[in-house]
Order: structure tokens, then sequence, then C-alpha cells
């Protein structure tokens, strides 16, 4: 688990370089920025000299072009400019170094964990990349070489005692002093690298990857291989490089609890968390560099189930980009370090896997430069060449020279739904807007806080419902998390009572016992349910979710509480100024250019708002003040059975909205209780039920706690899905009061099929199916 210390855990991500580079295409034998064989060793060099050996000059040439930048012409602009800004920056960190026994740049006191070793980075990259005035510079390559051994000595040394985070000791700090060791050349010396190694061997010896557990799992454990693998190219040490690849191969396969990539897409890190959004990117990140790196090499990554991330591109982290920006529901405690955050994630996401695709077959490196594509020109709340060009020059090149391909076709964004059971979260894309969902299970917690970072996201896993139309790419992105109501998230049922700051477990254990949280989807439409229990609250709900083409239907039931507070449901919390009308005759209200609510408007409360952040917020430094429009209903003080029923609309005009308030056989509901939560749309030909208990809801009749999820095509056939959140049935048994004539596709797990006036299936063991949905298809007549 991550240190105590006040430190973000990635603020030293870039001094890797993990992210982007130029143009990778190597051949399997030889390495092309070199021209020198892997293997062997050049002009008869002894074994152990980098200086001689021809694999590791290789090694190093290719960490340079990968990790600082390459592919772009340095004359041309933007480049010439930010070369020039680079050189220039390394200029002044060299004439202002004045070596000392507390710091080696005044103002910068020790440890300095982040500081320091960022600018003698950037003074090693202004040494290796062409065009900064500084390239090849031997007296800037010397003062890099000085500075690096004197934070060896005065923090860093060999035998000292690691306090505070130990991500610094471990990851961060020998990231950035290997990295820029190996861009300057040699300019380190043998006595001087040989204690570099002897201080790495002490804070992150190869004994870190024995085991898989711990601090050494997901995104940590590949961090870990790429500083042993740094390591063992200073030191010319084959062994040593072919040790550090092997460890990532627990990185690969598929698990079923804690940190990893999951089948359904989940990608958990510290063991409760979902976050495909930093830690999630920085693995994706960080696998992609060493591929490209090691191509071709004698440590190329070869593991059968790298596959498993290559696949995981789609399957886990392009359902959470919304045009460019990943979603905060799987950041953890990452989403408040500053404004615009999404967007930058989304940033690093796109980097990685344009890098990824130099390493993937033909076919995948097709569509995923043609969803890149969709990403970059659909972000025009932070052009991403725009923020490229100031972040990294290589990933710029390889996303203009994308960009300006004709024959690349700009993907849009996926119809649809994505449910992830394993982390509890959800997505769906509907026509010109897209929703994510939040919530919390006995697997995932409510929320993350750690090293002094969201104190207040209480109530994101309390059924946070985010959504976007078109032109709110930067509704959560704006200082959203700094001037929000953290009481008052948008979708939650929450008790009003305030938890303290950093309430709960930190690190992502806030998790409640509640076992129901997931459904069912076919794909397009889904039942998604949450069994809510409040953090460090007595309240309990029961919420769920029916996704459709243009609207969210929300119900919840079974709402109760003793802590004497009013209990409340958040319809919406909007970061706009925009104008607010309310109908309370005709039940709706509608949200000038964002969308539309039907509801019972006699119950409905509306705040319009300024909030202000303390300056002392951590992102914003400063006072910042934004509007907010908040809906809500009130169930009272310390309710028994409250319930609640109304439409998100999303995008829909005025008329839509109230087409829909004055239409009420739109959809029924078809049961609305604790025990059963279900609807029938009709125009849709959707049936959708969460039984909570096993029961009648309509039509659909099921023997045990389930989600069911019926869809008639208008073809004369239908299909029928269903899923087991809780994970512990043996045997399912579903009925459908509906004539069915045959089942002409079935599923491995039907163990019973009964067709005729009603259709009964009966399901084997779906608890060993990860909560995961189940769709057979049936003939109707």
């Amino acid at each position: 688990m991550t240190g105590m210390i006040g430190y973000s855990r990635r603020s030293l991500l870039r001094l890797g370089g993990t992210v982007a580079a130029g143009a990778l295409v190597l051949p399997p034998a030889e390495h092309p920025w070199t021209g020198h064989p892997w293997t062997g060793h050049r002009d008869g060099a002894r074994r152990g000299d980098p200086r001689e050996d021809g694999r590791f000059v290789a090694l190093r040439r290719a960490w340079r072009d990968v990790t600082a930048g390459s592919g772009f012409d340095a004359a041309a602009e933007p480049y010439r400019s930010r070369l020039a800004e680079l050189g220039a920056a390394a200029a002044r960190h060299r004439d202002a170094m004045r070596p000392g026994t507390s710091s080696l740049w005044p103002g910068l006191p020790f440890p300095s964990f982040t500081a320091t070793p960022a600018r003698l980075r950037a003074m090693a990259r202004a040494y290796a990349l062409p065009g900064t005035g500084l390239t090849g510079d031997a007296g800037l390559a010397a003062a890099v070489a000085d500075g690096v051994d004197h934070y060896r000595r005065r923090v860093y040394a060999a035998g000292a005692e690691a306090t505070g985070n130990w991500w610094h000791w471990r990851i961060g700090v020998p990231r950035a002093l290997l990295d820029a060791a190996l861009l300057t050349d040699h300019h380190l010396g043998e006595r001087r690298a040989g204690a570099l190694l002897e201080a790495v061997d002490h804070f992150a010896p190869e004994c870190v990857l024995d085991d898989y557990d711990g601090t050494s799992t997901g995104a940590n454990r590949v961090d870990l291989c790429t500083v042993r693998l740094l390591r063992a190219v200073l030191a010319a040490d084959p062994d040593g490089a072919a040790r550090a690849v092997a460890a990532l191969s627990p990185v690969f396969p598929h698990v079923t609890e804690g940190d990893g990539f999951h089948r359904d897409g989940s990608f958990v890190q510290h063991t409760w968390v979902p976050y495909q959004g930093t830690y999630g990117a920085s693995l994706l990140s960080g696998l992609a560099t060493l591929f490209a790196v090691l191509r071709g090499s004698p440590w190329e990554v070869t593991d059968p189930n790298r596959q498993v991330v290559l696949d995981a591109v789609e399957r886990s982290f392009a359902p959470f980009v919304h045009d460019g920006l990943c979603m905060d529901l799987v950041s953890g405690r990452a989403v408040g370090r500053g404004p615009y955050g999404d967007h930058a994630r989304g940033r690093a996401i796109a980097a990685a896997v344009l890098l990824l695709g130099e390493t993937a077959s033909a076919a995948e490196r097709a569509r995923w430069r043609s969803m890149v594509k969709g990403w970059a020109l659909r972000d025009t709340v932070r052009p991403m060449p725009r923020a490229a060009e100031r972040e990294d020059l290589g990933f710029h090149a390889r996303l203009v020279a994308l960009l300006n391909d004709d024959g690349v076709p700009a993907a849009a964004e996926p119809a649809g739904h994505r449910l992830f059971p394993e982390s509890a979260r959800a997505v769906h894309r509907g026509r010109g807007w897209c929703a994510g969902l939040s919530m919390a299970s006995d697997r995932i917690g409510h929320y993350e806080h750690g090293n002094g970072e969201n104190l207040r996201g209480w109530h994101t896993g309390s059924g946070m419902l985010y959504w976007w139309a078109e032109g709110h790419g930067d509704q959560y992105s704006d200082f959203f998390w700094d001037t929000v109501d953290p009481c008052r998230l948008p979708g939650t049922t929450v008790s009003t009572r305030r938890p303290a700051d950093g309430a709960g477990e930190a690190w992502g254990d806030t998790r409640p016992p509640v076992r129901w949280v997931g459904g069912a989807t076919d794909g397009r439409y889904a039942a998604v349910g949450q069994h809510l229990t409040g953090l460090e609250s007595t309240l309990e709900a029961f919420k769920s979710w029916f996704f459709l083409d243009d609207a969210v239907v929300c119900l919840g039931a079974g709402i109760s509480c003793a802590d004497g507070v009013p209990v409340e449901t958040v319809v919406d919390n909007r970061r706009t100024g925009a104008r607010l009308t309310v109908d309370r005759t005709a039940g709706w209200a509608h949200l000038e250019g964002h969308g539309g609510y039907v509801l019972p408007c006699a119950r409905l409360r509306t705040l319009r708002e300024e909030r202000t952040a303390a300056p002392e917020r951590p992102s914003a430094g400063r006072a910042v003040t934004r509007s907010y429009v908040t809906l809500w209903l009130d169930h009272g003080v310390d309710p028994a059975s409250a319930g609640y029923f109304y439409l998100l609309m999303p995008g829909a005009s005025p008329d839509a909205t109230r087409a829909r308030a004055a239409d009420p056989g739109w959809v029924r509901v078809l049961a609305g209780s604790r025990h059963r939560q279900g609807v029938h749309v009709p125009s849709l030909g959707v049936t959708a039920v969460n039984f909570w208990n096993g029961g009648t809801a309509g039509p659909l009749t099921a023997s045990a706690p389930c989600a069911v999820l019926v869809r008639e095509r208008g073809d004369g056939t239908a299909t029928l899905t269903v899923a087991d959140p809780r994970r512990d049935l043996d045997e399912l048994t579903v009925t459908w009061e509906r004539p069915v004539s045959a089942v002409p596709r079935g599923h491995p797990l039907l163990t019973s099929a009964a067709t005729g006036r009603r259709l009964t299936l009966t399901w084997g063991r779906l608890a060993d199916r990860e909560g995961a949905s189940h769709t057979v298809t049936v003939r109707l007549g």
C-alpha cells in the first residue's frame, strides 16, 4: 500500500518519460536507431562494459528515443521553439546549481523527491535531444552527473533510511536518476555509477520482484520492473535485464480479485479501487514503452499473456474515454489533483495506445489509430495536439501525423452499454450523450483517499451518475471537485450528516458489506442496480438505473436511515449557470443547453448557488468560484421506506422533455420496492427487472436474486439476458409470461428451456461467472 507522507504517488510520472515517442517499427534482428546487432559484443569488447556491449548501446539509444522523444524535425515548429525552451531551462538549472549539505538548488531543500530529480532529468533531456542548443554538451552532462551523485550521496545513499512514501524510494527517485544517467551517456563514470547501482539495490532490491503482492502488483510492478531494467542497462547486466523482464509476467493474466485486469474489463489497483485513469494509464504507458524499447532484443517481451494487455485497450480503457477525457469514476483519489485532469489522463491513455500500437498486430494498430483520432478531433475543450506540444514532443509528432493521415478514418463514439460488475462501474452511450455510473460493493470501496488527497469523496460510490451531452466536455473538469457540494453529488442517495474529512480507511478500503451490485446488459440497454449502505451511516437504499436510447430511468426504494438528519436523492448537480425551467403541474424540468428531467415536480427541490473553493485546496491554490444548479428530492428525517422515480434525458430539448412528461405510457413501472424494481418500455420492446429477492414483477418471475433484461426486436425474436450480481447462484429459473415457440440460440449455462404459452429457462451455476451477463435468443409466437 502507498505510504503516509503527503506526496502524490504519480507526481513523478513524467520524470521517467513513460509516455510517447516517435514512430517505431523495429525489425526482429537489428535495432534501427544504431545499426548495431542486438547480440554479441562490438569490437571484441569485454562483457559487462556498458560503453562497448552492442546490446546495451542499442538499449540505451532505444530508451532515449522512445522516452525522450523522436520522430520529429527539430528544425520545424513547434519543435524548434519547444526544444529551445528546454535548452534554456536546462542552462538556467545548470547555472543555478549550488551543491550543499541540504540542497542541490537553493529553495529546494532535501529530500526534494520531486523537483530535484525532475530538474536533473530535464537537463539530461536537453543533452540528449537535438535542437536544444546544448545537445551533446559535455559541460551540461558533467553537471547532470555531478547533480545525480550529489543527490545520491545526500539523500539516496545506500544504507540510508527510507522514510515517508515508499514509492519515491523504490520507483520515483531511482527511475529519474537512472534515466538521467542513461541519457547523458557515460558521464557519471564507473565509480559514481557503481555507487548509484548500490543505492538502487538498497532501496529497490531485486527481491521486490520475488512475490506478486503488496506494493509489487499492477502498475507498481511495471514501474519496479522498469527501474530494475534501467539498473541492468546502466550496469550492462544481461541476467538482470532478463530477470526484470521475466518479472512482468504476473501483470498479464486475468485476475478474479484485487489488483489487475479482470475478465469483464475492469482494472483494479489498491485492491478495491477501479483505476484505469491513473494507475492503469501508467501501467499501459510503461508496458508500451518496454515493448517498444525491447522489441527485437534478446529481452523482448514474448509472454503469450501479453495479449491480455493488448485486448485491454478496447475492453478496459476505451470505454472510459469520452471525447478525449478519461472519466473520473476510474481515477481514484486523483480526481481532485487539478483542473482538467480528466483530459490529461485521456491524453496519457491516447499516447500509450499509439505507442503500444507499434508492437501490436496490423489490425489492432489500425483500429486504435482510428479510435485515438476520433478522441483527438472531439476533444475541443483541451485540444489534444496543443496540450501534447507542451507535454511530450514525441507524442505530438505521432498525433499530428495521425491527424494529417487522410487514410485513417476517425472512429465515432461507440454506441451501447458496457457493464463492469467486477469494479461496480457502468458506461452507457446513447444518441449524442454518454453516462458513467459509480457504485460501491463488498469488493469496491465507496471512495479512495490517501496522501491527503480526495478527503471529501465520501459519496462517489453512492450511485454517482456522471453524464455528458454535446458541448459538456468540461462539466467535471473545471474545478468541479474543488467547488461542488460533496454531499450532493449527482445521482446519489445520501444521509445529510456530513462525514469527517478522510472518513473510512485510506487507500480505498471503504467497502460496504453489500453484494447485490451490478446488473444485466445485452450490449445496447441495461438494468443496473445497487444495494446501497451509507459510509459511516445507517442509510440503506435499493437503487436502479435502466439505461435506454435517450433516457435513464432512475428508481429507488426501501430508503431508510436513523442518523437523525434528512436523507436526499440528488437528481442532478450541474456546474453551470444555465436557466432552469420547472413545470410543477406537468411534472418536468429542463436545464437549458443540458437536458431534461421528468419527475413529480411537487417534490422537487432546486437551488442555484455560487460555490467557492477555499484557497488552501491543493488543486486550486487560490479562491475559485463556480456556478451550480442542484435538483434533489428530500426524503425527510429518518425515512423508513422512502422511494423515488424520475427520468434523466441528457441533451433533450424543452419540447422533447415536455412531450415525454405528457406520455405516461412511455415507461411503465412494474415494481418499485426493496424487493424488486422493474420497468417496461413498449416502444423499445424492453422489459427489465432487478430482483433483490426472488418473485414476480410484471411478466417476469425469478426464483432468486438476479437481474433480467428482455428485448423484443420487432422481427419475431427476442433476447433474454440474466446476471447474478451477488455471485452465489447454483441455479436460477426465470419465467417470461409470453408465448415463445423456440430457443434457436441457447447458452452453455442453460440447463433447460420450456416453451409454449410462456418461456421458462433454468440456468446452471452462475456463481462462478463474476456477475457477467448471459443472453439467449428466442423465437416469439
